[in-house]
């Protein structure tokens, strides 16, 4: 039963994954701002169905830069890099193989390996290779122009209104390099513990995984939990100390999700 119940947990909403309301509107907001331009864009170069596919994949790409801005696969060359190799893959693809559905299939294939290797994941270029096979006429006609005119086009638009719509917000500025460092808590001399890039590199090498997580983001989740752990901070919720006592600490509601024999007490692991 404990299994059962512990697998169906996994298709609820984590509740690590919070954020304020003003957090979501700002989000909103700014990717209808972004999506707005790439259709003004998309439909002076494509008919109506090549519009609408590519606004598909250039949409998924503005909620990863808007929702998502200090993820790894949001930084700006995932999102040139993804998509501008995936397209040449999809031109490609259309123009050597006869058959379309093949030609789309192999197309997201070699575009994914494509953008491992290059360092440059980004889950829209799938779309975007699909695209270049599938997306019509008009796509078909411009061939490698479509690199271009609108794709390379609409990326840079989404890009500089990414950085200049989340620029006010101190929190959130975009590429991720340029959140000030003085968001970050800082620790005393005597709390500080050593954690270096190699470190880092090595940790997440022992994975043999894609973790969408930048690195600057990873020491700062590690400098607040350190900072937390020997200096309490306000509850979220209702402004208290995340004490012992206090059953509606949200550290406390965010602990109850943790898996038991991965809790840690101060006699160690249970």
């Amino acid at each position: 039963m404990n299994r059962l119940f512990s697998l169906a947990r996994q298709f609820w909403p984590s509740p690590f994954q919070r954020a304020s309301h003003g957090e979501k509107w700002i989000s909103a907001v700014g990717g209808f701002f972004a999506i707005l331009c790439v259709l003004w864009i998309s439909h002076g170069v494509l008919d109506q169905q090549g519009t609408a596919m590519l606004v598909a994949s250039m949409g998924a790409t503005t909620v990863l830069l808007f929702a998502v801005p200090h993820g790894a696969l949001s930084q700006p060359w995932p999102v040139i890099g993804g998509n501008l190799v995936s397209a040449t893959i999809g031109i490609t693809c259309a123009q050597q193989i006869a058959d379309p559905y093949l030609a789309a299939a192999i197309a997201v294939g070699l575009a994914i390996l494509a953008m491992y290797y290059l360092r440059c994941l980004h889950p829209p270029g799938g779309a975007t290779a699909l695209i270049s096979v599938l997306g019509g006429e008009s796509v078909q006609q411009l061939g490698y122009q479509f690199l271009l005119t609108p794709v390379l086009l609409n990326v840079l638009v989404i890009l500089a209104i990414a950085v200049l719509f989340n620029l006010p917000f101190q929190w959130r500025r975009y590429p991720v390099d340029l959140v000030r460092a003085e968001t970050d808590s800082p620790l005393d001399p005597a709390e500080e513990t050593m954690i270096t890039h190699s470190d880092l590199v090595y940790a997440l090498s022992q994975l043999d995984s894609f973790i969408d997580v930048s690195e600057q983001d990873l020491i700062r989740i590690y400098t607040l939990a350190v900072h937390h752990r020997h200096s309490p901070v306000p509850c979220h919720l209702y402004g208290e100390e995340c004490e012992h006592d206090n059953e509606h600490c949200l550290c406390r509601q965010l602990m109850a999700h943790v898996e038991p024999e991965f809790v840690i007490t101060d006699g160690g692991k249970r």
